[in-house]
Parts: structure tokens; sequence; C-alpha cells
């Protein structure tokens, strides 16, 4: 309606102006206004486009997002640190890019086709270069569903996830997120099937060189999931967690996850690396002590407080306000009273597990 008005005021107004002079006759009139109307549109259709890309990535509550320089040539966009939900509409992880001379090279996009285009239209501010290579760190939806919206405008982009995730998301990992996440963020999820699954399969110790960029990655078996990549940046000394570090929120471990596993994962990692950033799947990224510890710390609570309860014949709900308690600088991550008890109780079935092993 604004719009129209305008072009009516523009209209009245230009054929005031030609009307006035004198040695234009009515068709040259026409001519001018029609000239000068299409100039002042294509101003306005540049005006919309300049909009639309420097409109803001905004969530309600949870504020407005962009990427920022982080480390050399590494950029990240840090996600709300809580659960997916309607006003966050799935946005959750770390999405991160990675400038080469000729592209740009993405880990984990994000939670969905919609959050994608968002994140995508975010990563153009920062650099106009194509993007080149995606790499995914681990199954759950919540990081690697935003691959559509970057295979819908690159479609030639290799995705890089190890082996195990691609077949596993492939034959059913993938559905069941979608269900999961479409869920929580009461159907935000749209446009987000046929899935774009990785391409490159990756395993355990690859090195990988895209545009001069060296990436080393590492696959610990089974730690967060059993899909896990760790993936170093060589080049800036960036090391990407992946979920095996959260920090501000607890997310949840499932069948195929090992608190043990998990431990041994970090120790190793604080062991073998001092590098510049590390950057874990949800939260805010950081040194490595500063990064690492605290959840590492969490996860050995968990064991040697579930393991005395284990040696005591007790079950996981009997000793898990007095657990609860030992975590007091934790209660304000998200989910933490959720999932803390189903983390305790997982900890100890593994202590189970491991005895039965021992035994055989």
């Amino acid at each position: 309606m604004k719009r129209t008005i305008i072009c009516s005021l523009m209209t009245l107004s230009l054929l005031t102006n030609l009307h006035a002079k004198e040695n234009l006759n009515p068709v040259e009139i026409m001519q001018e206004m029609l000239s000068k109307m299409e100039a002042v549109a294509k101003r306005g259709n540049d005006t919309n486009i300049t909009n639309t890309n420097d409109s803001n990535f905004t969530l309600g509550k949870y504020g407005t997002f962009k990427f920022e320089k982080a480390n050399d040539n590494v950029y990240i966009m840090h996600g709300p640190v809580v659960g997916p939900n309607r006003e966050n509409e799935g946005f959750m992880n770390n999405p991160a890019i990675i400038e080469s001379e000729h592209g740009l090279i993405v880990i984990d996009p994000g939670g969905n086709y919609n959050v994608g285009k968002k994140v995508l239209a975010q990563i153009e501010k920062v650099s106009r270069k194509p993007i080149i290579a995606v790499f995914n760190t681990h199954k759950h939806g919540d990081h690697w569903f935003a691959n559509k919206a970057i295979v819908e405008k690159y479609p030639k982009v290799d995705i890089y996830a190890h082996e195990h995730m691609i077949k596993v998301s492939k034959e059913g990992e993938a559905d069941i997120w979608y269900d999961i996440l479409n869920r929580a963020t009461k159907g935000n999820l749209e446009g987000t099937k046929e899935f774009a699954f990785p391409t490159k399969p990756l395993i355990d110790g690859d090195r990988i060189d895209v545009d001069g960029q060296k990436f080393l990655v590492g696959y610990p078996k089974v730690a967060h999931t059993d899909t896990d990549l760790v993936i170093a940046h060589e080049n800036s000394k960036t090391i990407f967690l992946g979920d095996n570090v959260m920090k501000g929120r607890l997310g949840s471990f499932d069948e195929s996850s090992s608190i043990f596993g998990n431990i041994e994962l970090l120790e190793q990692i604080k062991k073998d690396t001092n590098y510049t950033l590390y950057v874990p799947g949800h939260g805010i990224s950081g040194k490595r002590d500063e990064t690492i510890d605290p959840f590492l710390n969490y996860l050995k609570v968990l064991v040697e407080e579930g393991q005395k309860a284990y040696d005591d014949d007790k079950e996981s709900y009997e000793v898990k306000d007095e657990v609860l308690k030992k975590l007091e600088w934790m209660k304000d991550w998200d989910a933490f009273e959720r999932n803390a008890p189903a983390h305790l109780n997982k900890a100890m079935l593994e202590m189970g597990e491991r005895e039965l092993e021992s035994e055989e």
C-alpha cells in the first residue's frame, strides 16, 4: 500500500514538472516520465536486495546471531545454549566457517533447512566466496540438517562426515532426529527433506586439504555417539569438538554413546593438544582447559559418585539428589535437572556392562 501511494505521488510530480516544459509534446512527456520511473524502480529493487542481505538473524528472547572472527580465518556463530524449541526454531549449535583463498568451508551448518537459509545469509555477510566444502561432526540432526540449504545453492559441494555417520543416518537415524526436532520446534523443519546427506566418508586419521586448508580428523569410535569426528584445522590451530564437549547445557546421550569413552577422549585431547581455539558443539569457544574442563569434570563426578553407588548395590535414583548437590556449580546449565539424573543412570549401566565384559 505504501509503495503504491509513493508511486502515485511520483507520477503526479513528474507529470507536473514535465508539463511545465513548453518544448515537450505529450509523447515525449510520457517517454521521459516512464524513463524516470524505471530508474526509480531499479533503485528500489537494489535497495530491497541490500536490505535482505543486511537483515538480522534474530530469535526472540535469545537475541541476534552473526558470525564473528574467532581465530585467524575462522568465524563462528555461537547459537543459543538451550534445547530445540519453537522460539529458537531449532537453532542451537555453533556453525563455523573457514575462509580459504577461493572459497569457504562450513562446519555443522545447523538444524534444519529454514535455519540453514538464515545461516547462509549470515555467511554471505562475511564473504561472497562460494562454499566449497562442509564438515558434519556427528549424526544428530541439529548439527547437519541445514546441509540442505547449502546444497540447494551449491549443488556440487563436498560434504564430509565419518563413514558410520553416513551409514546410520541413511538407515533411519535422520528420520528419528527429524521427528524429534520437528516436534520440539512445532513444525519448523518444513523443507528439510529430502535430506542432504554427507557425500565424502572419512575414517580416523584422515588428512584433507581443501583449497590449502589442512584438516586432520579423529574418530574416537564411541564418545558422545558412535559417529563423532574431532576436526583439527591445522592452519589456524582450531579444534572442532562437536558434542563431545558442551558448555552451558546438557544434551542427551543415546544408546550408541559412552560416558567412559567421552572421558577418555577428552583426557586424550588435553594430553595431546594445545591449540589456539577449542570449539564445543554447544556453548562458547575458548582455550583448551576453559572449554573442556567443565564438561569433563562433570562426567568424572558422575563416574566417581556412580561407582560408589554401584559398589554399594544402590540404584541411581537412590543417590541422585546427593550427586546433584556435588554439581551445584552446574545448576544453571540448560536441562541440568532433567538430563543429569539420566546421565548418572547411564554411567552406572556402563559400569555393569564393563563388569560383565571383564568376567567373560
